[in-house]
Order: C-alpha cells, then structure tokens, then sequence
C-alpha cells in the first residue's frame, strides 16, 4: 500500500511540475516589479513599473471606451483600508488610429511606469493588496491581471521623478510602429510612390521633355560614351533633387511628428483640402505654376556653368517646368508617407525620383528607343485628367480619417461608398468621351486604351454599389471607414431585430453575423449534445483587435459561415467580460495564484488551466467528451486555412 502511496505521491509532483512547466511557456510579454513611496502619514504612491515585450502594446487608462482594454486598479480593501485618490500618473504613452475599433488607441510600448496616490483610512495600516488588469495586444491579446502586496513599513522617503503624460489624449505622444512593420510599410511607400514616378512621366510637362533632353545629350557630347555618362549624372541630380525636397520634409516636421500628424484631425483636413485643389488642377479648373522667372534664371545659370553644374540645373529647370503636373502626385505621395513616421518621405522621393529618372537615362543610352515613343497628343490630357479623378477619390480618405477620430459620424461608411460611386462613374463616362473638360481636343474618337479604362471604372462603380447596403467591399478594404461605422451596420433596410426573429435555443444569442452562440460552456454543451454536432469554442475578448478581424474578414466569407451556422455550436468565452461573479463563487486559482472575481477572470482561468495558454482569438475543436478533435487554430486570418481547419475538425467527429 506504501508503495502505491509512493508512486502516487510521485506521479503527482511529476504532473504539478509538468503544469508549473507548461504555464511558464505561456505569453508573458509583460514583466512587472513594484515600490512604494511614503508622502506623509497617510498618504502613499504606489508605483508599479513594467518592461514589456517588443512589438506588443499595453493599454494606458485612458484609453477610449470600445477599444482595446485599458489599466484599471483594484483592491478588496479599497474604501476600508484605504482610498485611490484620483488616476495613476503615467509615464509618456503612444498612440495609433485602430481602424477595427474605430478609435484612436493610447498604449504603452517597451515599458511604463504608473503611480497610484491612495490615502490610509487609518495610519497604522501597514500592508494593503492591489490588483492591476489590463490587457496587451501584438497579433494576440491576452489579459493582464497581477495582484501586488505593499508593505508600507518600507516605503521610501525619495519621491522619484519621472516624465508624465498629460490625462487628456490630444497631448499624448505619438507612436512608432515596430521595426518589422516599418519597414514593411517603407517598402509599399517606395513601390506606390515609384508608380507615381511613371505617372508623372505620361503627363503633358514632363513627357514631351524626354526626347527634347536626350537629343541634347547625344548632340552635347563628343562620344556616346560621355552622352550616356552624362545621362546618368542627370538622373542622379534628380533623385538628388526630389530626396532632398523629402529630407527637407523630414527636417521640418521631425520623423515622429510626421506620424502624429497621420492621426491628427487638422492634418487630416488639411490634406483633404490640398488634394482638392490638387484634383480640380489636373481636371483642368487652373493651373498651379512656380513664378517663370525662376526657370529663366536657372535656364541661364545652365548656359553659363556648363559642365556636371549645368547638368544638375538642367534637372532642376525639369522640376521647376514640370512642376504643375507633378506638383499633385508629390504632395500626395509626402502625405501618404507621413503615417509611417521616421524616414517615410525621403524613401517616397526616392521612389518617386527613380521613376522619374529612369527614361532619361535608358533612352540616351540607346537612342534608338526614341522611335518606339507614342507621339505626344491629346491623350496625355487624358492621363491627367485621369490622376485628378483618382486625387478626388483619395480626398475623401483624409476627411474620413478626421471624422473617425473624432467619432462624429457625420461622414460615414454610407456616404464615402457614394462619393466614390459618383466619382467613379463621372470618370467612366468621361473615358467614353461622354464629358469634355478643358483642355480636352475635340476628337470624337477614342483609342482602345481609353475604352479599356473606361470599362475597369465603370465596372469598379457597379463593385461599389452593394457597399450602400451592407457588402464589405474588400477590395477597398482599409479606405471606406469600417462596416459599424454607418448609419445601417447591417445594410440599408436591415436592423438586428429583422434578423434576429428566428427562434433561439435557451441561453443563446445573435453572435457575429448573426450566428446562433453561447457564451456559457455548460449551456453551448448541452446544446451540442442535443443536436449532434461538434464544439467549435472561441477564446476571444471584448476589446480583442484580431478577434474582430477574424469575424470581419474570415468569418463573414460565405462557406465559412455557412459551416459556423449549420455544422458546429459556437460557443464564444470572453476573457475581457467585466460582469462580476456572485461572492461565493469567487476564488483564488490555486494553479496561477489570481483571483477569480469577475466572469472574464473564469473563462480566462479555464484557458490557462485547460489548455496552457492565455492568447486570444483561440479557437478549439471538441467533442461531447470534451475531447480536442484536431489541434486548435490561434490567429490566421487566411481564409482556406481556417475553412480547412473546421472541416478537418467536423470530418473527425
């Protein structure tokens, strides 16, 4: 019997280890330490310091209602032992428009410091208990709930000094995207803004210039040698030139100003009207000119200097001559680049000016290219005029941008979707020939490459109309302020109480996309065994970024939600619910040491114990045993993979 006892005793320390061993692989991306600082007899800083992982953010507390979950502090013996007097000073946060909330979020990143004044009830208090939640997010969330015990007796005179963000979120500072997102958003502002390049190319002030300037070359120099040698240092004066224009920008504004200004309402409008005045110039309303003394001084400054000297003036008469048709395209790509922050505007010249450069350069290389040139004509007025419809479209980004900020839902989802309908289809219709515009010719004719985009604008319109009743549009994804941020978030015509007639199993809901689901396990369980069908459990969060994106985006595609409303019970546990649980079910966790207090805290437990790990969207597969069918799926937004899984997993039970 002894011997049993033993092996018993064994198996059980292996298998406690075994847990405390499995738990530590969990995320933990933020690691906390505390102090307490002693400011008279009764009056006290708590200060909780946290290093937090790279890449992931931890919520500040004032961060907005409907966004990720901000810090909130906690104590069972608030207002018997002790008082919380007022917010904790933070040190300086970041923060970055979340377009899946519709909120400009206010986060910590690499680390925080957060001082909470409380006041003692009675000075000879010694020690107090204080619970911090919270939540952090990378392409995951999970909760953070640390509970810190104070010995007061020990709490130092020295009152440290740190830098305090305001309370307010305008005087917040801004935020920096991490290193992999960077430069992965440097790459995109470098290939759109190199298509700006070509753009410019085709337009009437800069195309006629090529063979002008390559026959100077060719005819300036002795040899094709020299004539290809100076092509060359031309192009380079004109990456030099536009990269310069792009540091000045940087200079100016500084590389994390640039940022704030991306998130910043008066940037937002300010651009909205610029690209305005931008688009009407190209349609042909005016022309925007530098004053043409400039280009005569410099065109004189090339007579005189002559040499490589002559060659960078002659780029620079380029810049100044071209200046109305390329003025748009640049103004547009310096405002594109400003939400990456940092070096984003030089890295858009540079894309552009190598754009630019390029046929300069080839064609005085091999001047026999010249005559494979299309001839200059009406058709590059046509080009413009096509580039000033598109800047009237992305206009309309930037007003929606400041509206969403400031949540005022005067311009929403609706009405972005119909300016670009009318956008769109003017465009058409001008492409057929249906609507002249100054300086259009009088041709009745129009070529095949006209016709043809004629006929993408027009489709692209008719794409564009069912976004008036609730489609998603994911072509656009991303421009049209998001699906909840309408007047009918379920399609013109369409309410929740339309949709939400059909008889529902006790205890259930309309989850998203009104998918029938439970948010209580023993309930969804049931249910499962009394309709035969697999458990598909969802770990997810109110305030859970990715949760959302799978649900808009996987979700909502047609056979996945075909499967989520026929093949499985959807049961969604919120790990971020607030709801208190009754007193006497409230607990300590023997295996994390928290307690259990509200019902986010007991969904959060039983994924930490069930199945080690604490991150969120967490989707598994179980039976009625409650056995995992296949091993569960955490953040993929990939469609056929998470199609797959499901079907692997129905197949199995």
């Amino acid at each position: 019997m002894k011997r049993i006892l033993s092996i018993i005793a064994l198996f059980w320390i292996t298998f406690s280890f075994a847990q405390i061993g499995n738990l530590t692989q969990m995320e933990e991306p933020v690691k906390w330490t505390s102090s307490v600082e002693r400011v008279s007899d009764t009056e006290y800083n708590l200060v909780f310091k946290a290093t937090i992982e790279e890449q992931w953010h931890l919520y500040s507390q004032y961060n907005p209602d409907g966004a990720s979950l901000p810090i909130e502090f906690y104590s069972d013996e608030a207002d018997s032992l002790f008082t919380f007097e007022g917010k904790a000073l933070e040190s300086p946060t970041e923060k970055a428009f979340n377009k899946t909330f519709g909120k400009e979020e206010i986060f910590f990143s690499h680390n925080a410091m957060l001082k909470q004044p409380i006041k003692l009830l009675n000075a000879d208090v010694n020690n107090i208990e204080v619970t911090v939640y919270g939540q952090a997010c990378k392409e995951v969330c999970i909760q953070i709930q640390e509970t810190f015990n104070f010995d007061l007796s020990k709490a130092t005179t020295t009152i440290e000094n740190m830098p305090v963000a305001e309370i307010t979120e305008e005087t917040i500072t801004t935020s920096t995207e991490n290193k992999k997102k960077k430069n992965k958003g440097l790459w995109t502002i470098f290939f759109l803004s190199f298509l700006g390049g070509f753009a410019a190319l085709l337009t009437p002030c800069v195309f006629p210039m090529i063979p002008m300037t390559v026959s100077f070359f060719i005819k300036q120099s002795k040899s094709k040698a020299k004539g290809i040698k100076n092509a060359i240092v031309y192009g380079i004066s004109i990456v030099a030139i536009y990269v310069a224009i792009g540091s000045f920008v940087t200079g100016i504004f500084g590389a994390d100003t640039m940022n704030e200004f991306s998130t910043s309402v008066g940037f937002n409008l300010i651009f909205f009207l610029i690209l305005i005045v931008f688009a009407f110039s190209f349609l042909g309303a005016f022309e925007i000119m530098l004053p043409s003394s400039w280009g005569t001084k410099v065109d004189q400054g090339v007579d005189k200097k002559g040499g490589y000297i002559g060659i960078f003036l002659m780029a620079l008469a380029l810049a100044i001559v071209s200046f109305s048709c390329t003025l748009p395209i640049v103004g547009t790509a310096l405002a594109a680049s400003a939400t990456s922050g940092g070096i984003g505007p030089i890295i858009s010249m540079l894309g552009f000016s190598i754009a630019l450069a390029l046929p300069f350069t080839l064609f005085a290389a091999f001047p026999g290219w010249l005559n494979a040139m299309p001839k200059s004509g009406g058709w590059l007025n046509t080009v413009k005029v096509f580039l000033g419809f598109l800047e009237l479209a992305f206009a309309f980004k930037f007003l929606s941008n400041a509206d969403l900020v400031l949540d005022l839902h005067w311009f929403e989802r609706e009405a972005f979707v119909a300016i670009w309908i009318a956008v769109f289809g003017t465009l058409a219709f001008y492409l057929f020939g249906k609507i002249k515009l100054p300086h259009d010719d009088d041709s009745s004719r129009i070529s095949v490459s006209r016709f043809s985009l004629g006929l993408l604008s027009l489709a692209f319109t008719l794409y564009l109309i069912p976004g008036l009743f609730g489609a998603p549009l994911k072509l656009i994804s991303g421009f049209p302020p998001p699906l909840k941020y309408a007047e009918s978030p379920y399609g013109v015509g369409f309410t929740k109480l339309k949709k939400s007639k059909k008889k529902l199993p006790e205890g259930a809901h309309l989850g998203p996309h009104d998918i029938v689901s439970f948010e209580e396990y023993d309930l969804g369980m049931a249910y499962a065994k009394s309709t035969n069908k697999p458990v598909l459990l969802d770990f997810t969060g109110k305030a859970c970024v990715n949760c959302r994106k799978m649900e808009d985006y996987v979700w909502a595609d047609p056979k996945v939600l075909r499967v989520l409303d026929n093949e499985v019970v959807l049961i969604s546990l919120f790990v971020d619910f607030k709801e208190q649980l009754p007193k006497e079910e409230q607990y300590t966790s023997e295996i994390t040491g928290k307690k259990i207090r509200t019902v986010g805290n007991k969904w959060s437990e039983f994924q930490t114990v069930k199945y080690k790990t604490n991150t969120q969207p967490y989707y598994v597969m179980l039976n009625h045993d409650e056995k995992e069918l296949i091993t569960p799926y955490s953040y993929n937004s990939d469609i056929e993979d998470f199609y797959n899984w499901l079907k692997k997993g129905i197949n199995k039970y």
